[in-house]
């Protein structure tokens, strides 16, 4: 994270007069010292594995909050009297939290170190589980749902972005996102099981929080030598030997990255594939009820399936995937997961369908590890912190777009229409996988 060290380097260093030469260039020494090895693993970082740690915590934490939702949309239409139309509102709130951190982050790079972006994502979310755990009113229990996608944002972005910059990182990318898949994993077990014992299914939130709260203080201990808060604006020089602030150098990093085309068809990948992803682990439980007539308390477990699938995928198929050649073998999964998808759709059988989104998560488990670890090589190394963070973000954008958009037309016309949004979905997800160009950096034999 280039980007972020500069900032930290130069926020730290003593220093009177920030806009003088000899100031700036003892900033400049001190970052060149400082600089990770051309492999981007800090030989000095001590405490890597410990960060590892933290970050795929972090994700397991996000996992068991998406991955529960979709077993407690049933009891969440009927607590609060409220059809599916109204559950838009909740990924409205999700998407306008992503949002805003996509619209922030640059800017605060600039005044908090790493550990500090991280532990105020944490805090987030634990704000946010503490308001859901008692039945708050709909209002402020959908405002949940904009501080926990806050959260997510500053904590997972970041500790992605810190992942992929490490030596071997497309293996400890498909660990850390395995974990998100463990999380959306034991969600559904978890919430299915408080939800149809005891009628207080908000107690539910009780365990997320406590996952949080753990989560705070991984970060506080894996990254206090990154717990850095600037309260005036830093200075250094640009490459092309001009004074700049901290707020001049993020306004021209968002510029850079979002002029970059690469980032813009890495984003519409990501975008579709989330789009896919959350939607039918949002909407199967209500589908399998409503429209296969399945028991609700059985159907409940059945993203797990999903999920449980998704998790195996990270884990096994990341390094043949990275070996066969990453373009040939994602676009083979994404058509596999086309075709289980109109099994899924056209074979009226619950037990069939439950095997079926099963594989598709199974197939689809590399798609985000491998879109991320592609994007540490095409992007240009100057944008690539941002572009990263930036990509991430807009891929959760449409994690919440779509599941919304399926909610308002399932409102009108019925949640059997689930299964042609997911199908488009995935589709979209393989054609937008070609669009990406093909760089000396990327496997394709």
């Amino acid at each position: 994270m280039a980007s972020q060290t500069q900032t930290e380097t130069i926020v730290l260093q003593p220093r009177k007069t920030p806009t003088t030469d000899n100031a700036i260039n003892d900033n400049e020494s001190m970052h060149n010292s400082e600089q990770p090895g051309q492999n981007n693993e800090p030989p000095e970082d001590k405490w890597l594995y410990v960060k590892i740690i933290s970050a795929s915590f972090s994700f397991f934490v996000a996992g068991v909050n998406d991955g529960s939702l979709g077993s407690l949309i049933p009891y969440v239409l009927e607590s609060y009297h409220i059809d599916t139309n109204m559950v838009v509102i909740v990924y409205g709130t999700t998407f306008l939290g992503w949002l805003f951190a996509a619209l922030t982050n640059s800017t605060l790079c600039q005044y908090l170190g790493l550990g500090a972006l991280l532990s105020l994502g944490a805090a987030l979310q634990i704000l946010s589980h503490s308001l859901r755990a008692w039945l708050a009113p709909f209002p402020l229990y959908a405002i949940t749902f904009f501080l926990a996608s806050l959260g997510q944002a500053y904590n997972d972005t970041h500790a992605n972005t810190y992942v992929s910059s490490v030596k071997a990182a497309h293996r400890w990318l498909g660990f850390i996102h395995a974990m998100y898949m463990a999380g959306c994993l034991v969600g559904p077990f978890v919430s299915t099981a408080i939800a149809s014992a005891d009628s207080r299914w908000n107690l539910f939130y009780l365990f997320p929080l406590g996952l949080a709260v753990v989560n705070l203080v991984l970060v506080a201990v894996a990254f206090r030598d990154r717990m850095w808060v600037s309260k005036s604006e830093s200075y250094a020089r640009s490459p092309g030997g001009r004074v700049e602030s901290g707020r001049q150098r993020a306004l021209k990093e968002m510029k850079d990255t979002l002029s970059a085309p690469v980032v813009w068809l890495l984003s519409l990948y990501f975008f579709f594939f989330l789009g896919a992803a959350i939607t039918a682990g949002g909407w199967v439980v209500e589908y399998l009820v409503k429209v296969r007539g399945g028991d609700l308390k059985d159907m409940g477990y059945v993203p797990t399936g999903l999920y449980g699938g998704s998790f195996l995928g990270r884990l096994v198929l990341a390094e043949p995937t990275y070996r066969l050649g990453e373009r040939r073998m994602v676009f083979i999964y994404a058509i596999l997961c086309v075709g289980l998808q109109l099994v899924f759709w056209l074979v009226p059988n619950i037990i069939v369908g439950a095997v079926a989104i099963s594989l598709i998560g199974f197939f689809s488990g590399p798609f985000f590890v491998t879109g991320i670890s592609i994007g540490s090589k095409i992007f240009p190394p100057e944008i690539r912190s941002s572009a990263i963070a930036f990509v991430f973000v807009l891929g959760q954008v449409g994690g919440a777009v779509f599941p919304a958009l399926t909610g308002v037309i399932a409102a009108r016309a019925g949640v059997k229409v689930l299964q042609p949004i997911v199908l488009a979905l995935l589709c979209a997800t393989g054609a937008s996988w070609l669009l990406l160009p093909k760089t000396s950096g990327l496997r394709r034999e």
